[in-house]
């Protein structure tokens, strides 16, 4: 399918993980993607994953910085003239207790997962006003809606981006631009093999998932993807949750009771 076919996409955090994976999803599908992240290295080692890099650039910024965000978005305009869809989805997290997180693991994560979304939202959407409309999708997570121990400001930063992604959808809906949120589960990306082993990865599939598995990348990817589509066009403001059912059940499995 070719569903965005002369679409253009910029993507934040688009070097691995998740952004990686939507990147590589709206190429598949026919678009020219735009590639953000603060890391050069990493962005220099995925431009094998692409089938048609000459529809890929890539700018190195920060999310944090305003005036790097304008370039990356003047950049991208220079390269493809528009752009239609945000994929808003940098971010950090770190794992520590609410007692001992220090000021700058706080700032840090508010930082880049909510300050850092709001301003690069903001310049893209300028942009988009202009255009005549466009598409943002900001990276939530199932922390924005659930409160998980040891991610204090990453939850509280989350559930940031899920009444931002509201507002934005009210104000901006008269601009014809769309704005909704996704909030993964546990997703197997480099960040969370970098917070946790392995064998804590089975422990919580088996007892915190109903599906009794993790979430890959890529099906995070078609979420974005189905809501970018025009399959999506009267669906604004809205918080789709992509985590194997866990939110929906409170903690216990049909396995976990087997009856007297």
């Amino acid at each position: 399918m070719k569903r965005f076919e002369d679409k253009v996409l910029l993507v934040t955090g688009g070097a691995r993980g998740l952004g990686l994976a939507i990147a590589q999803r709206f190429s598949q599908e026919g678009a020219s993607v735009v590639r953000v992240d603060s890391n050069e290295d990493n962005l220099a080692g995925t431009w094998e994953d692409f089938h048609e890099p000459e529809q890929l650039h890539d700018v190195v910024a920060d999310v944090r910085e305003d005036g790097e965000i304008r370039d990356a978005v003047s950049q991208a305009i220079d390269r493809f003239g528009r752009i239609d869809i945000l994929a808003n989805v940098a971010g950090v997290a770190y794992l520590e207790s609410f007692l001992e997180t220090t000021d700058e693991q706080l700032d840090h994560i508010l930082s880049v997962n909510l300050r850092g979304v709001f301003l690069v939202a903001q310049v893209v959407a300028r942009q988009m006003v202009e255009q005549g409309g466009g598409v943002i999708i900001n990276m939530g997570s199932k922390n924005g809606l659930r409160s998980e121990v040891g991610y204090a400001p990453y939850n509280a930063s989350k559930a940031g981006v899920v009444l931002l992604t509201q507002t934005m959808a009210v104000e901006l809906a008269e601009h014809n631009i769309r704005v909704n949120c996704v909030c993964p589960g546990y997703i197997v990306t480099p960040m969370a093999k970098a917070l946790d082993p392995p064998e804590f990865m089975k422990f919580y599939a088996k007892r915190c998932v109903p599906m009794n598995r993790l979430g890959k990348p890529e099906e995070v990817a078609g979420v974005f993807a189905f809501l970018a589509s025009d399959d999506a066009s009267f669906i604004t403001g809205q918080t789709i949750v992509c985590d194997g059912g866990q939110i929906a059940h409170d903690g216990r499995k049909m396995d976990v009771w087997k009856g007297p």
